[in-house]
């Protein structure tokens, strides 16, 4: 968690920096250098290298990193990267600058009322941005939630079992922890939905419930969950959660 605040603050950070500085061509190709070109998932290989979807279509393939710096995780991550060349094609050649991870996580199973301990029950807003997406079998999200002073790790859990009948109907839980205060703050979170239960079709309609600051809200996702072949068994290692 406090990896992906100090992401956003950064970015933020960069941007009001940025903004007092002449809109010269230069500051432009520096700022460019900053800024993520994509959200992606980071999928270690077979041989050891990696590959990065971009989207439910179009693969990434580093040029000049041999392997992943998440080991044999699985993970979706922001990454900057510059394209070897500009045809237009589901696999592309990139050269990447820089690539930070997100915390990855899988949904987990709502068992009995004893597990409102561990999930909490405190707001968490769902923002809209360009990094709050459904792809690739992941959600990604930016939330946005209220801070304290006394650096206690907050906790986010996407859970299953509110709807028995639908596997893909989850909610969405914030634990503050005790760290109670009046900051607003951001992080961003993925949840990896690959794993959940299928109905035959690759693509879902995810729906999430969450408390909101100003009350219980809901919202629905149409999510393409990735396509199992024997080569991606063959080639691709298995997800892993991020602790």
């Amino acid at each position: 968690m406090k990896k992906a605040k100090l992401l956003i603050s950064s970015i933020l950070l960069m941007a009001s920096s940025v903004a007092f500085q002449s809109c010269s061509s230069d500051d432009n190709d520096s700022w460019d250098m900053y800024r993520p070109t994509a959200l992606v998932t980071v999928c270690p290989t077979s041989d050891g290298g990696f590959i990065m979807q971009l989207d439910n279509n179009t693969t990434l393939y580093p040029t000049n990193m041999d392997k992943s710096p998440y080991g044999s995780k699985e993970v979706r991550a922001l990454v900057n990267y510059d394209e070897d060349n500009l045809e237009k094609s589901d696999r592309k050649d990139v050269h990447v600058n820089w690539i930070d991870s997100i915390r990855t996580k899988f949904p987990e199973i709502y068992i009995d009322e004893t597990s409102n301990d561990k999930f909490g029950n405190d707001p968490v807003e769902i923002v809209n941005d360009w990094v709050t997406v459904a792809e690739d079998g992941y959600l990604t999200m930016r939330l946005r939630a209220l801070w304290g002073n006394n650096s206690k790790p907050h906790s986010f859990h996407l859970v299953s079992g509110k709807n028995p009948e639908d596997p893909f109907e989850l909610e969405l839980r914030h634990n503050n922890n005790g760290d109670i205060g009046n900051n607003l703050g951001d992080i961003l979170i993925a949840f990896n939905l690959n794993e959940l239960p299928r109905n035959g079709s690759d693509n879902v309609k995810l729906k999430i419930h969450w408390k909101s600051f100003q009350g219980d809200k809901s919202h629905e996702f149409d999510l393409a969950l990735r396509h199992i072949t024997i080569d991606d068994i063959k080639d691709i290692l298995p997800a892993s959660m991020i602790k």
